[in-house]
């Protein structure tokens, strides 16, 4: 390996330790000595009972990890949001599993707690996947109800989708392992079977004080919504445990349970090991975001046999759109080629840019997957669309459109990695959040944002400059560095991988050696759900 390789590989390999980092603190939930007291108390860690849940030697993954990561501050804040999601086995099938982490403020539902769950459930819907919920929750956090309870997509949305899942014939089982209560006791009770742990978990309405409050009885939690009352006497819950693992023993059995069901049959076969290590990718991938590389050889170094077959390779350079095996899944891959590169007629092409000719080809490539029946994997690095009056002129926008359209109205799972840049328009384009992949993960020194930092710092420091001279304020050159540093500091915090995954933009950030296994895993799940729509791009210019 070159020595340019080698630096690359240091100091991408010191971004992956950081991210590392970052996963053991926010792993800790609420800390070491809250963990312990719930160990005290004859419970489990929502880490602990995911793990005694998880089938021995099978892969899992968890989504939204980093959830939550530096928000919150002035309440404490809410490492993971609050609460584990893993998408794994229990007693062979595959399924996602909810976890509140009751070392983070008793497993109270901050905002992100919200989202991450509403995640949760969107994953288990689209995918058809059983869902288990571990319920261990004081509730909404009360000094922030009105960023949680009211709004669609707030607390009352997860009860919504437990009706929903619940008509669409999707497994929900809810084990009751500590507090739940008001709203949030509806959760487990809307599902198929519930669970309930003897002398250490509740679940009612109103808890003693307030029912003191509200109509002046006195009653403990244990008779007013323990165990014992709700098996024998409500019937609200099923099934009672003597504790977690006899609870977590009872969700295996009826796991065991399920029948089968149809699939959506994605093609398959053995898998074999790409011929480029996927460790290379850390001296492959530039350290600069500006930099040049060839994408060619990050694709070699996630198909099997590092073997692909590409469509169209003369035409539209700056998008790559290949056939290939990952994990033995057939794929259609999408990438954006860093390269500058020449386009049919001699031109250059910058590297990272959608031209018109990279948008029809790879709308035509995402028309074939549909018709073949093939997912598809977007890996973007893109700083967006190619401007100016030549792109214009031949309709960039129109060409931009058509690639959009294939993107939103695909029907074929779609899984998308961020491998570096991510930026305006071509987030969109190259399958972003809000296109709907079925897992969007990024790499550790991805950035994601409207557009580049230097231009927007450059565009924002413009703007406040010129407020600044309409009140009749001269700015020095030495004023203008300062706005300009300050405006670049806040502006980068904003694009990079970590700030992203803690807000859910995206589910993960993951080592690349790890990519394989995210898709593979995703297309695995995917499979549950059979396609019921045709592919249709709608009305778009032609």
């Amino acid at each position: 390996m070159s020595l340019e390789f080698n630096k690359r590989e240091d100091i991408n390999r010191l971004k992956l330790s950081e991210v590392g980092t970052i996963l053991s603190q926010v792993k800790l939930g609420g800390g070491e000595k809250r963990l312990e007291k719930l160990r005290q108390q004859g419970k489990m860690t929502a880490r602990e009972r995911i793990d005694y849940l998880l089938d021995k030697n099978s892969q899992s993954i968890e989504i939204g990890a980093l959830a939550g990561y530096e928000m919150y501050a002035e309440d404490g804040g809410c490492p993971s949001g609050g609460v584990v999601v893993v998408i794994g086995c229990v007693s062979g099938r595959q399924c996602v599993i909810v976890a509140n982490d009751a070392s983070v403020k008793a497993g109270a539902w901050f905002p992100i707690t919200g989202k991450k769950n509403l995640r949760a459930q969107e994953i288990a819907m689209e995918n058809r996947l059983p869902i288990i919920y571990l319920v261990d929750s004081a509730g909404v956090y009360l000094p922030m109800q009105d960023e949680i309870f009211p709004d669609k997509e707030h607390f009352g949305r997860i009860f919504r989708n437990n009706a929903k899942m619940s008509a669409m014939g999707i497994v929900q089982i809810s084990a009751i392992m500590g507090s739940c209560v008001a709203g949030g006791a509806y959760l487990p009770i809307m599902s198929d079977e519930a669970i309930i742990v003897d002398k250490t978990a509740s679940i009612f309405l109103a808890g003693s004080y307030l029912v003191k409050a509200a109509i002046g009885e006195n009653v403990d939690n244990e008779t007013l919504g323990g165990a014992t009352m709700h098996c024998s006497i409500s019937g609200v819950t099923d099934y009672k445990a003597k504790d977690d693992k006899d609870a977590l023993d009872r969700i295996k059995k009826l796991m065991k349970s399920i029948g089968e069901q149809e699939n959506a049959g994605f093609n398959r076969i053995s898998s074999a090991e790409p011929k480029r290590s996927p460790d290379d990718i850390l001296g492959i991938m530039p350290t600069s975001r500006a930099e040049q590389y060839d994408t060619y050889e990050i694709i070699k170094c996630l198909v099997d046999n590092s073997e692909f077959e590409e469509y169209k390779p003369d035409y539209g350079k700056t998008i790559i759109c290949a056939y290939a095996r990952i994990d033995g899944w057939s794929v259609g891959i999408v990438a954006n080629q860093r390269m500058i590169v020449k386009n049919g007629k001699g031109e250059m092409q910058f590297g990272g840019v959608i031209y018109s000719d990279s948008a029809d080809k790879a709308t035509r490539f995402i028309a074939n997957c549909n018709q073949r029946k093939i997912p598809l994997v977007f890996l973007q690095d893109v700083t967006g669309f190619m401007v100016g009056s030549k792109s214009e002129q031949g309709g960039i926008i129109k060409d931009g459109a058509k690639m959009v359209s294939a993107v939103a109205n695909s029907v074929v799972p779609k899984f998308t990695i961020i491998t570096g840049n991510s930026y305006g328009a071509g987030n969109y384009a190259m399958c972003g959040k809000a296109y709907d992949p079925r897992l969007i993960v990024s790499w550790p020194w991805a950035e994601l944002a409207v557009m580049g930092g230097t231009q927007a710092a450059k565009v924002l420091a413009q703007i406040q400059e010129s407020a600044l001279k309409s009140k009749g304020k001269e700015i020095s050159e030495k004023e203008h560095n300062q706005i300009l540093k300050n405006i670049s500091v806040k502006y980068q915090k904003q694009t990079e991988a970590v700030y992203s995954a803690a807000r859910l933009w995206t589910d993960a950030i993951i080592n690349p050696s790890e990519t394989r296994k995210w898709i593979s895993i995703g297309i695995e799940m995917a499979n549950n759900a059979p396609i019921q729509e045709k592919f249709n791009l709608g009305i778009i210019q032609v």
